[in-house]
């Protein structure tokens, strides 16, 4: 059974950082495709990013320059690192493996000013 965890979620002022981390079991996690989604109040659920099996990235336009993903095969970890966090960062951040189809629970981050 897969599952992924999120965690790392939280109340941050404008301009700072955080770093989601998502804990992923019941895959072969090293030949998964993974990605971070994120949907906020009233808006679809929208693709931040996603990391291949082999390392290659990608970002949406709007957060390219400020968010990192990456991943720890060892660990069966995918990590999504966001600095200067604008206001309109703010939604619920979801774990997905892309390979399975499989989404975790999410995490909230919310940004005020």
């Amino acid at each position: 059974q897969v599952q992924l965890v999120e965690s790392g979620g939280g109340l941050v002022q404008t301009g700072g950082s955080l770093r989601l981390s998502c804990a992923a079991s019941g895959i072969i996690f090293r030949f998964n495709t993974m990605e971070w989604y994120r949907q906020a109040p009233g808006k679809e659920r929208e693709l931040v990013a996603r990391i291949s099996s082999g390392g290659d990235t990608n970002y949406a336009d709007s957060v390219k320059g400020r968010f990192t993903i990456s991943r720890d095969n060892a660990k069966n970890m995918v990590y999504l690192q966001m600095n200067s966090l604008k206001l309109e960062d703010t939604a619920v951040y979801y774990c997905r493996s892309f390979t399975r189809n499989s989404w975790g629970k999410g995490t909230q981050v919310t940004v005020s000013s």
